[in-house]
């Protein structure tokens, strides 16, 4: 019997799926497969919670599988022994996919489909997680834009007065799905094991009054959307919608989303260098106690070491305090980027490649569009502005006031200075000549 195959991967989701859709709309029965690809999954802890938000969302799926007499086929190992496996178990027509555009992916995908190639089988991908593809937004010669208001204002422009309409399959072809009876795996039989920290639900009411109070975390009026938007349990058509109808701040961070992207896409070295090469000569202290004082949020700074601390034990940070903590350790501890961005590849639980080296590199400016070398927050500042009444901090920090937390790691006006000091000498050791 011939059959198609979804392959499920960062759109975890039954409805508004594009490739969904698209094999749903043949009259070849469709099986879904999720693939737990060791490559990624090896580099992770057992207990890893994005590993059990992920369990759960493709348990979710399977369940209403079943409603249709059919399952989700769950596999863990590397990608390409797997759909060797696949194409010998099963006479496969086409198989379905969303585009993803991470490096490592994109090898993958090429990977599989000159595998597949190979054995007859078609290989075709959609447009699912970015309103606008790389390709899609350049400019007039063709080239991708490294300004983001320049790219924000070419996106509207295309958006224009287009309606992102969901993307459904017929209705007729809603059962559609190969009937099986796959057993579906225990997170032990996949080598894991159930984490304690959790993906919170999203919450979409917050984004009408997203503009006020986004900069105050002890607020808590965040979407918690980022992981989902990560891992595709919501479809980024209706985020748009929602905040074209409801805030277009809201709609910029969006905009955002999908200009770091395309950055990766455009320049992947970006991910172990500087976009801007004139910083490549800036000589990191990279001092490690410090580093792992921060880690820990034991700076002596209560609105760093709230953060880092809210970090550690939740898998979240507030966005505005992410600023904060990023640039204090690139500006006050003069650590490179690259060791922040990596930590918090490790904890964030909406972990993704393109913002977290974008927004690293925008606070050391070494990125595209970037802060100016220049500009170092003053976390205390920070604090009177955005935390006046230590809620945030008493919340996540509260021995910031007891005897025992620990002293100031530096002191702030030292600090920017010898910053200042090693951006304009890295900058004059690439034969840039500054005034002052």
């Amino acid at each position: 019997m011939k059959i198609n195959i979804v392959w499920l991967r960062r759109d975890l989701r039954l409805d508004d799926n594009t490739a969904l859709n698209a094999a749903l709309s043949s009259d070849i029965p469709v099986l879904p497969v999720f693939i737990f690809d060791s490559a990624i999954t090896d580099d992770l802890g057992y207990d890893d919670p994005r590993i059990t938000f992920i369990y759960n969302n493709l348990l979710a799926i399977n369940n209403v599988l079943k409603r249709s007499a059919s399952s989700l086929y769950v596999l863990k190992g590397k990608p390409e022994d797997l759909w060797n496996r696949l194409a010998a178990s099963f006479d496969i027509d086409t198989v379905f996919v969303n585009r993803d555009y991470e490096p490592y992916a994109i090898r993958r995908d090429s990977c599989v489909e000159n595998l597949l190639g190979k054995k007859g089988v078609k290989f075709v991908s959609f447009k699912d997680q970015v309103v606008f593809e790389e390709n899609e937004t350049v400019k007039p010669d063709n080239t991708p834009y490294t300004l983001f208001t320049a790219y924000k204002n070419r996106w509207m422009k295309m958006l224009g007065g287009k309606v992102l309409e969901t993307i459904e399959p017929p209705s007729h072809k809603k059962n559609n799905f190969f009937k099986s009876a796959f057993p579906f795996p225990s997170l032990n039989d996949l080598g894991f094991s159930e984490s304690q920290v959790k993906v919170r639900p999203y919450d979409l009411s917050v984004i009408p009054d997203y503009h006020r109070y986004r900069d105050f975390p002890a607020a808590d009026r965040t979407s918690y959307l980022s992981p989902h938007l990560r891992f595709g349990t919501i479809s980024i058509r209706k985020l748009v919608r929602t905040a074209l109808d409801h805030n277009l701040i809201f709609l910029n961070e969006l905009i955002w989303r999908e200009f770091f992207m395309q950055i990766l896409f455009s320049f992947p070295g970006v991910v172990s260098n500087n976009f801007r090469s004139l910083y490549d000569d800036i000589v990191w202290r990279n001092d490690e106690k410090e580093f792992l004082r921060w880690c820990r949020g034991e700076t002596g700074y209560p609105i760093v070491d709230a953060g880092m601390r809210q970090l550690n034990q939740t898998g979240y940070m507030h966005n505005r305090v992410r600023m904060i903590t990023s640039g204090f350790l690139c500006k006050h501890l003069l650590v490179d980027w690259r060791w922040g961005e990596a930590y918090f590849a490790e904890k964030l639980l909406d972990y993704e490649l393109s913002s977290n080296n974008g927004n690293w590199q925008w606070t050391a400016g070494t990125g595209c569009d970037s802060a100016p070398y220049f500009r170092i927050f003053n976390p205390e500042t920070q604090q009177q502005k955005f935390d006046p009444d230590f809620e945030y901090v008493k919340k996540w920090a509260g021995d910031y006031d007891k005897p025992g937390y620990p002293r100031k790691i530096v002191e702030h006006v030292f600090a920017r200075q010898r910053a200042l000091d090693a951006y304009r000498e890295g900058m004059k050791r690439k034969g840039i000549a500054l005034k002052g």
